[in-house]
């Protein structure tokens, strides 16, 4: 098959949501629905432990969490599907703006009773930034939830996005019927199967179907009506193009728990999503598709094989064609590397891989050498547009409960930093042990418990009153003219930490030579 064909099959997305939703579950029903597992919960032919396919993660097998983003690949209809289920908790938002880096549309996830909460604002304003195109799906339709009309409001007054119904449902929580599927004006009427497996449709017919009215009151039908009229006099019909430019979401009802509309949308995306396409530089300029291969880092994972300790980069591809063995530029290291053990993921399981495209997501073996926002490539030197990085909003001192265990805290501590789950900063007097900080306080959970588990270190962690760290360029302040505490990160790159924006904003204005940023260069 071609390069061009191979593209076009591609589609290439991530689910965002906040906490609750249904995230993980309309993941795994997308995975069930497309064959690529057998029942919620299990790869196809493996024997399942009963919790989601993307949480593969200890931690969030014991808490019921996403706390990491997950690649998985798949297929069906003829297409090459790279799914990035991201986590809902805001402590983990930087793990999601990251794996957003990588998608070319998002699927925005709303929950029917509470619409759009205040996880999904933050993750709908990073998507709207890379101009992805938005997919709404609304969840739980077989619970009591709010009406549609005005989730759409919500959706259009927030966002300043047309959401376009593609399907309206028929009642709500335990009177709800089926959706109206607009384009075709057909009805699927919904059953509460066993969680888990297909759902079947009772009925499909029109408005005057026999059989539709039959299932559905006089009351029931009439209001349906009124909701038909309503959508074809003042919605908008869907426009392909507006979708794309990012100034319409088809938006779809359904309820993933139990199987309803799941597969419907798995179908119209499909159709709609955008393939993977040219990626401007940092420069200025932009790469094609078709051009020689380029790819970059998003991700970087620590222990996913606890027998092996290793730690995988994932990389998204930009363009042209991978061949395994081949050779391409670390373009940071400025040297060239063989990429000789390419491997593709499914949640915790991976395959090694001959060949990909734009638009897979490679797991590179990373014995050190890759950092979140590294590009490859067979084209020469060049630069994607920064990976987002963020300063930490809490922080805390770390006591080891085993001294003799330090070289193994600092390795670990290093290896779970360059994920991006924490950031190391070292006091500048020299203090045997840094200051973590993160963006989330569960994230010193995640780290305390991995620490625990994968690297036999358990420690103790005690909060500090720092509230951000700046970076510095141009030198060290003068001792009479900071307030905070001096500190290198991992890097070596100097910076200060902040208990309050007063001791922030009057270092500044002490050090006008300075320059003070959020986030390293």
């Amino acid at each position: 098959m071609q390069l061009n064909e191979e593209i076009q099959r591609r589609r290439t997305f991530a689910i965002i949501s906040h906490p609750d939703a249904g995230k993980t579950t309309l993941t795994e029903k997308l995975l069930l629905y497309s064959g690529a597992i057998d029942r919620a919960g299990s790869v196809k032919g493996r024997e399942g432990a009963g919790h989601a396919q993307s949480d593969w993660m200890e931690i969030e097998q014991e808490r019921g969490i996403s706390v990491t983003s997950a690649a998985m690949q798949f297929e069906y209809q003829d297409h090459v599907i790279n799914l990035l289920d991201t986590p809902g908790h805001q402590d983990f938002s930087e793990d999601t703006y990251r794996a957003l880096t990588a998608a070319d549309s998002v699927v925005m996830l709303l929950d029917c009773a509470k619409g759009v909460e205040e996880q999904t604002k933050k993750l709908f304003r990073v998507a709207r930034e890379r101009a992805l195109p938005i997919f709404t799906f609304v969840n739980k339709l077989d619970r009591p939830g709010r009406e549609p009309v005005e989730l759409i409001d919500e959706v259009e007054e927030l966002f300043g996005l047309h959401a376009v119904p593609m399907t309206w449902p028929i009642g709500s929580g335990t009177d709800f019927k089926g959706v109206y599927v607009r384009a075709t004006g057909q009805i699927q009427v919904f059953e509460r199967t066993k969680a888990g497996r297909k759902a079947r449709v009772a009925g499909e017919g029109g408005l005057d179907d026999p059989e539709i009215k039959a299932l559905l009151t006089p009351a029931e039908l009439q209001q349906l009506r009124d909701d038909v009229e309503l959508m074809d006099h003042v919605l908008p019909p869907f426009d392909l193009e507006e979708f794309l430019a990012g100034r319409q979401s088809p938006l779809f009802f359904g309820s993933a728990l139990n199987n309803f509309g799941v597969a419907e949308f798995l179908e119209e995306f499909l159709a709609m999503a955008p393939a993977p396409h040219s990626r401007p530089l940092k420069d200025g300029g932009e790469v094609a598709v078709d051009a020689p291969f380029t790819a970059f880092v998003f991700k970087v994972q620590a222990n996913m094989n606890k027998a092996h300790r290793d730690r995988v980069a994932f990389a998204r591809i930009v363009s042209g064609r991978f061949e395994r063995g081949m050779d391409a530029l670390h373009v940071r290291g400025a040297k060239s590397i063989k990429l000789n053990y390419p491997h593709m993921f499914f949640g915790r399981d991976r395959v090694i891989v001959d060949e990909a495209f734009p638009g897979d997501i490679l797991g590179l073996i990373n014995p050190g050498m890759f950092r979140i926002g590294d590009v490859l490539s067979a084209a020469g030197p060049l630069e994607f547009h920064a990976v987002p990085r963020f300063s930490p909003e809490q922080f805390v001192s770390v006591r080891l409960a085993d001294p003799g265990a330090r070289k193994g805290f600092l390795k670990g501590v290093q290896q779970i930093a360059e994920e991006g789950v924490v950031q190391v900063f070292w006091p500048r007097g020299g203090a045997p042990l840094p200051i973590l900080g993160a963006v989330g306080r569960l994230q010193f959970d995640v780290l305390q418990h991995r620490l625990k588990t994968e690297y036999a270190c358990p420690v103790i962690m005690e909060p500090r009153g720092f509230q951000m760290a700046r970076w510095l360029q141009g030198g060290w302040p003068e001792p009479s003219r900071f307030w905070g505490e001096l500190v290198e990160d991992s890097e070596g790159n100097p910076a200060i930490l902040f208990e309050n924006d007063w001791q922030r904003r009057t270092t500044q204005e002490k050090n006008p030579d300075l320059t003070f940023l959020d986030h390293p260069q």
